[in-house]
C-alpha cells in the first residue's frame, strides 16, 4: 500500500493513500499537513459533505457575501443551506463574522455582535470574538457535518479552499470511488491534502493530497 501519483492538470500533482485505520489515517494527516492551516470534523464519525462544496464557494464568492481573502474559521453544507465563519481584517483590526440561513429561534440576533448583512436567505453578524462567533456558529448549526479550523496558527484561506477542492473533484484519478465526507482537510498556497471517511462500512479511509509540481 503506498502512494499512487498521476498527472492531472499541467503542474499539478496528485497522491492518494487508503488506511484500514482510523489511528493511522489521522496520523498520517496530521504528518503530510505539518504546520499548513486546516480543518478538522466536528464529528469525525460523521464528517462534512462536501458534494455542494463548490457551488457553495463559487456561489457566495459571486454574490459577494464571502471574499477571496477570508479565513475559514467553520463551514456547515447542506444540499438547501449552508453556514460559516469567516476572518476579516481591516488595516490592524480584525473581526469574525458569521454567515448562515435565516433562523428564526431566539439566538439569531446575539447581543454580542453587529448584523452586518440580511439578505434573501442569509443573514451575516460580525463578532470582535472568535469564541463568540464559533459559539453562535454551533448553536445555529449544532454542529453535525460540520468542520472547524483546530490545531494550527491560522485558519485556511478561501483562495486555496477554492482552488484545491476544484482539482480534488474536478479531475480524480480514474476509477476512484471515495466517500465525499471529509474527516480532515489542510490547505496552503502550494497544496491541500484531504482525509475522507470510508464510503461504506468496512472500507478503508481515503486521503488525497494534491499540489503544485515541483
Amino acid at each position: 500500500m503506498g502512494y499512487n501519483p498521476s498527472m492531472s492538470v499541467p503542474a499539478t500533482t496528485r497522491m492518494s493513500k487508503t488506511f484500514d485505520d482510523r489511528a493511522e489515517a489521522l496520523s498520517h494527516f496530521f504528518a503530510r499537513a505539518a504546520e499548513a492551516p486546516r480543518f478538522i470534523a466536528f464529528d469525525d464519525a460523521v464528517g462534512c459533505p462536501l458534494d455542494q462544496a463548490l457551488a457553495v464557494v463559487e456561489w457566495t464568492e459571486a454574490a459577494g457575501i464571502l471574499h477571496d481573502d477570508d479565513l475559514v474559521h467553520a463551514a456547515w453544507i447542506r444540499t438547501d443551506s449552508a453556514a460559516a465563519v469567516v476572518e476579516r481584517r481591516e488595516g490592524e483590526q480584525r473581526s469574525f463574522a458569521y454567515f448562515g440561513p435565516r433562523l428564526d429561534q431566539p439566538y439569531a440576533d446575539p447581543g454580542e455582535c453587529e448584523l452586518i448583512y440580511d439578505g434573501p436567505g442569509v443573514r451575516a453578524y460580525a463578532f470582535a470574538e472568535r469564541g463568540h462567533a464559533l459559539a453562535h456558529f454551533l448553536r445555529a448549526t449544532q454542529g453535525t457535518g460540520a468542520i472547524l479550523a483546530l490545531l494550527g496558527r491560522r485558519a485556511p484561506e478561501l483562495r486555496h479552499v477554492r482552488r484545491w477542492l476544484k482539482e480534488l473533484f474536478n479531475a480524480p484519478p480514474a476509477g476512484e470511488h471515495r466517500s465525499t465526507q471529509l474527516v480532515a482537510g489542510w490547505f496552503a498556497t502550494s497544496g491541500a491534502g484531504c482525509l475522507f471517511l470510508p464510503a461504506q462500512a468496512g472500507e478503508p479511509y481515503s486521503y488525497c493530497e494534491v499540489g503544485i509540481d515541483s
